[in-house]
């Protein structure tokens, strides 16, 4: 349901990130070495009989992962090809309340179609629907099927099941071991907890939840579990081992701020409510993807790769992109809770003839955003603010790239200290001290030109270590908590379109009461997570 793109909506490709740093891991190796050490391992295993690891939620190095594919849109699709490709997974069931290839959008026309023909070895695979963009479940269970049928026919696979329901999946799937969750935002925390209540291994893509409460419940969930817990945006972080090098030998003196900009959104986003009411696609079931969200009518200016645009069912441009940034400078900073969160947003404005006015606008993220956070000192790291922008806001071009007639990227990042400042490209990549102390790099800048299917495939390879031993790994859902709690705070300040206090101990919005119940959601009848 969801299709990611980090420098060009025309590329099929959709991300340029680079690996960096394993969060937790010593600093002294980095995250494509640990990647690449723990890939070969995963090759190494011993067969084990699966009652002498025992357990409900061990899967025996000899025994094959068996996964559900939960959404299976767009970016759904395209991260399912390499995953089909591992032959340590056997995917056995696939989940989406679209039925058919209808209404789906993509950054190319014929791209995923073709990359589906390459993988399951059929030429004139045709999506059907529409017969434009490939999508839903349908597409899901036929790609699984033609897979194994023309790639591994010795397997004798018996056939993928296909649900509209993921509640009807895991109470029916009782030989699953694990999920893989590609749905929009608003359903990742619940249908995250529903799988761990089951006992069964989660991947997601980000964010972990768009509510912060939510999210806080989904990460206590996993502390409490023994299943293996995975946000898929850790695969693609950056690395702060250069950048960390040169702050703790002095070279841009204390560190006082932190900016990073991208040039999201890149996908249409509406300052109005939709006002046309038209038909529900065939084979769409619509209670089923609004899932806990109050009802409201269909508009298909909802779904697919405009969701993300709305508070209800989206996290904006930084759920989309900050993950992938931040998240590796949240653990190197020790960045935890923010106690104030400072919003400057766009509005937009309409026409009541004669008379213009401002539309009041609760309910979609603006079209550009700069947001600042104070993080308090922690240990010997004094107070930081660090400063996210997006739709094309940046901070001021530094003096020193005026003096030498340069402007600030499309996507960046910035460090400034009070003698010096690091600029660096959105991942942390290529950084460069443009003032203060000059030294050299150090350790292995971000140097891997993986693509993205390798790195998928080389961070899957952890997954199977994971589930295999039962040991969690880099990238858990424990380890994004802090940058989980930023970005929903992100979007409830703009929400709020004012400066909120946060006190991170009661997990409570202190100067505009108001605001708190957009920390949380009023879930539907048979969504709330006690009951899902």
């Amino acid at each position: 349901m969801k299709k990611e793109i980090h420098q060009s909506v025309t590329t099929p490709d959709e991300t340029q990130t680079i690996p960096g740093d394993v969060p937790g891991v010593s600093s002294s190796i980095n995250r494509r070495k640990f990647v690449e050490v723990m890939a070969a391992s995963a090759l190494t295993f011993t067969i084990i009989p699966r009652h002498v690891l025992g357990g409900k939620n061990y899967v025996a190095p000899s025994d094959k992962i068996t996964l559900a594919y939960i959404g299976v849109g767009t970016q759904g699709i395209r991260e399912l090809l390499p995953l089909l490709a591992n032959t340590q997974f056997r995917v056995i069931a696939v989940c989406d309340p679209n039925k058919e290839a209808i209404g789906y959008k993509d950054w190319a026309k014929d791209w995923l179609k073709n990359e589906i023909r390459k993988t399951i070895l059929s030429p004139d695979w045709e999506p059907g629907g529409d017969h434009s963009i490939p999508g839903g479940r349908e597409n899901g269970k036929s790609i699984v099927d033609t897979f194994y049928a023309n790639v591994h026919p010795e397997l004798k696979y018996t056939g993928c099941n296909a649900y509209a329901d993921a509640r009807e999946l895991l109470e029916k799937e009782k030989d699953l071991d694990a999920v893989k969750i590609m749905t929009p935002d608003h359903l990742h925390g619940v249908l995250s907890m529903a799988a761990m209540k089951k006992g069964k291994h989660v991947l997601v893509h980000k964010p972990l939840s768009n509510r912060l409460l939510e999210g806080k419940k989904v990460i206590a969930m996993a502390r409490g579990s023994k299943v293996i817990t995975h946000l898929i945006p850790w695969d693609s972080n950056g690395s702060m081992e250069t950048v960390m090098s040169w702050i703790n030998a002095g070279a841009i003196g204390t560190l006082t701020e932190v900016h990073n900009w991208t040039n999201r959104p890149v996908w249409p986003q509406y300052p109005t409510l939709p006002v046309d009411t038209p038909p529900i696609p065939n084979g769409l079931d619509w209670d089923l993807w609004l899932g806990p969200e109050a009802y409201r009518p269909y508009s298909p200016e909802y779904t697919n790769m405009v969701f993300r645009g709305w508070y209800d069912f989206g996290g904006g441009s930084m759920a989309d992109m900050g993950h992938y940034s931040l998240w590796t400078v949240f653990n190197a900073l020790q960045l935890q809770a923010p106690t104030i969160i400072e919003p400057n947003l766009s509005h937009v404005c309409g026409m009541h003839d004669p008379v213009p006015y401002q539309i009041n606008n609760n309910f979609s993220f603006p079209m550009a955003s700069a947001v600042r956070f104070k993080y308090p000192a922690n240990g010997s790291r004094p107070a930081v603010d660090l400063c996210w922008y997006d739709g094309g806001m940046r901070p001021p071009i530094p003096v020193e790239l005026i003096e030498e007639n340069k402007e600030l990227p499309a996507e960046g990042m910035m460090f400034i200290g009070d003698k010096g400042k690091i600029l660096a490209g959105f991942n942390v990549q290529n950084p460069q001290i443009i003032s203060g102390k000059k030294m050299d790099v150090t350790g292995q800048a971000n140097t891997d030109k993986r693509s993205q299917v390798e790195q998928t495939t080389a961070a899957l390879s952890l997954f199977i270590d994971a589930c295999k031993t039962g040991k969690q790994y880099p990238g858990n859902f424990s380890e994004a908590e802090h940058i989980t709690e930023a970005i929903n705070l992100y979007a409830v300040a703009l929400r709020t379109g004012r400066l909120i206090k946060y006190d991170a101990a009661n997990l409570k919005i202190t100067n505009i009461p108001d605001a708190n119940k957009w920390l949380d959601r009023e879930y539907r009848t048979g969504w709330d997570p006690a009951s899902v």
